[in-house]
């Protein structure tokens, strides 16, 4: 597929997580997926494979909140089969704490699909806020 392409898949599954949709970019995960979350925390680690990403981050990320994680793209940068994605994501804490992080994406697509995604954000923020993974819910 095209940089536009994979543009526009991504923009597109953005669009909806603006609106706390998460489940659209749960759908455009490959099943083979790579999430790489960079960092020191508990959080940061490689999660191999769609079933993963899905039972050991964000599980238990979606855990954590009250509310869905609004995550916004501003820009979207294409080339290849590359697209990086600069985001902010707007959540409240199950204990009533806002959570408003600022991302940026690295996304290798594959058939319109996220292959690998190596997560940079602010994990100062991640410890103080969401402290290590717990129990997971169904995302």
């Amino acid at each position: 597929m095209s940089a536009a392409a994979n543009k526009q898949i991504l923009q597109q599954a953005f669009a909806r997580t603006a609106q706390g949709e998460g489940r659209a970019f749960v759908d455009i995960l490959a099943e083979d997926a790579v999430w790489i979350t960079l960092g020191d925390t508990a959080w940061s680690k490689r999660f191999e494979g769609k079933a993963a990403i899905l039972r050991d981050l964000l599980g238990p990320l979606r855990a954590r909140f009250s509310q869905p994680n609004r995550v916004r793209a501003e820009r979207f940068i294409a080339e290849g089969d590359m697209v990086a994605v600069e985001a902010r994501g707007d959540a409240v804490t199950n204990d009533g704490q806002p959570y408003r992080n600022r991302y940026c994406l690295v996304c290798r697509m594959r058939d319109g699909k996220v292959v690998e995604l190596t997560e940079y954000a602010d994990t100062a923020l991640i410890d103080r806020v969401l402290g290590p993974p717990g129990p997971a819910i169904r995302v």
